[in-house]
C-alpha cells in the first residue's frame, strides 16, 4: 500500500478510502511514526464488527511497553471488518503498518469527516512541527 494514497488524522491514524457498491469504505491503521513512538507493542483492543464509530473518538486501544494509547477513528461509520490476525502477531503492525498491519474497515455513514483529514505532505509537516 502506498502511503501517498492515504489520508491522515492528527492523532496518527491513516485511512485508505475505497468506493464500493455499498458506499465508501475506509481501511484504518496507525502510521509508521506512531509505531515508532509506541515502540514495542504488547496488546491491542479492537472493536467488534457492527460497532458504530465517530470521527475523532476512540474505537480501541494499543498498548506498548511505554504506554496505552487510544485508537481514534478518522471517519464516521460502522466497523464492518476487524483484522483479528494481528492480535497474536503485533509485529505485523510494526513491520507493515500501512499494509497487513491495518486494524479495521469502516463503512462510512458520513463522508464529511474526510475533509478534516490530511494528505501525506500535510501529515509529515505536522510531524515536523510537533517535534
Amino acid at each position: 500500500m502506498n502511503p501517498d494514497d492515504l489520508l491522515y488524522a492528527e492523532t496518527h491514524e491513516w485511512a485508505r478510502i475505497e468506493d464500493t457498491p455499498d458506499g465508501k469504505l475506509a481501511t484504518v491503521g496507525i502510521t509508521a511514526f506512531a509505531v515508532e513512538l509506541l515502540t514495542d507493542l504488547v496488546n491491542i483492543d479492537l472493536p467488534a464488527e457492527g460497532t458504530a464509530v465517530e470521527a475523532g473518538q476512540p474505537f480501541g486501544e494499543v498498548e506498548s511497553v511505554k504506554s496505552v494509547s487510544d485508537l481514534n477513528s478518522p471517519v464516521d461509520g460502522e466497523v464492518v471488518e476487524v483484522n483479528h490476525a494481528i492480535a497474536g502477531h503485533l509485529e505485523t503492525v510494526s513491520n507493515d503498518p500501512f499494509g497487513d498491519g491495518w486494524f479495521v474497515k469502516i463503512k462510512l455513514t458520513d463522508a464529511g469527516a474526510l475533509e478534516k483529514l490530511m494528505d501525506r505532505e500535510a501529515y509529515e509537516a505536522q510531524i515536523r512541527e510537533d517535534q
